[in-house]
């Protein structure tokens, strides 16, 4: 798993890619503590260039996201397509957490 991080305006904006399953989830939420450590509390993760996520994936986000809502910050999710925007649907992400098409319209609104 890849991640590009870049600040843009309140939020950093972290770009994932890859697979994010057993072997790689927790990847993702050290690099949402590390966002947390270094005093950026409000994350859009671009989810544009993940192209499979199992239940370990979205544990992950889960325990990010609750680990960031403590600090007073949140988590906001663009770019979903394909098999993840499927999984996001199904198991009800996309109803737990603001999803946008871009990494702009999810740090404007």
């Amino acid at each position: 798993m890849e991640f590009k991080s870049e600040k843009l305006g309140d939020y950093v904006v972290l770009s994932v890619a890859g697979r994010m399953d057993a072997l790689t989830a927790g990847e993702f939420e050290k690099q949402c503590c590390q966002c947390m450590d270094a005093g950026d509390a409000k994350i859009v993760a671009d989810m544009g260039g993940v192209d499979y996520i199992s239940s370990a994936g979205l544990r992950s986000i889960l325990s990010a996201a609750k680990k960031l809502r403590g600090s007073q910050g949140e988590i906001r999710f663009c770019g979903l397509s394909g098999m993840v925007n499927d999984v996001f649907t199904v198991s009800g992400f996309a109803a737990m957490f603001k999803i946008f098409d871009t990494a702009a319209d999810a740090t404007k609104a």
